[in-house]
């Protein structure tokens, strides 16, 4: 049996479409997807407007479905596949995770985690920002554009 292993860009792409989901149902436009053994185990969207909760970010929604799918609350196998730069709550979230490694799309410049000068990853973690961010700061800037 030959395993198909995917790209890191075949995952930002799946986060996109959680991204899109969210844009629909008029949450900001981010999302996540968690891949551990080539494999996605959690999708998610922003949900704050949905759940009244600002802690609903995509990234919070992907490590309680992925902890779940798991049974147990460390991710240090697994990718987080996000469409914007985490922010410090759910940067802080990674580090409890222990997620091995975070890809983002676009940057953040206001509220995300790279803006902070101390290291709140995990230690181990590996992150890389920057992949399709086009494509994933288009659907930020389109989707506060139809806000004003």
């Amino acid at each position: 049996m030959i395993l198909s292993v995917y790209s890191d860009e075949h995952y930002m792409r799946e986060a996109l479409k959680e991204a899109k989901n969210a844009f629909d149902e008029d949450e900001v436009p981010i999302g996540a997807v968690i891949v551990c053994n080539n494999r996605i185990i959690a999708r998610a969207h922003n949900l704050t407007e949905h759940l009244n909760d600002v802690t609903a970010h995509a990234e919070m929604q992907a490590f309680t479905s992925a902890s779940n799918y798991l049974g147990g609350k460390y991710l240090n196998e697994c990718t987080l596949f996000v469409t914007v730069e985490p922010c410090v709550m759910c940067a802080g979230a990674s580090y409890w995770t222990q997620i091995k490694r975070v890809v983002f799309g676009a940057y953040d410049d206001k509220r995300g985690f790279t803006k902070i000068k101390h290291r709140i990853l995990h230690p181990k973690t590996i992150f890389n920002g920057g992949l399709l961010e086009k494509e994933c700061a288009e659907l930020m800037t389109l989707f506060f554009e139809r806000k004003r």
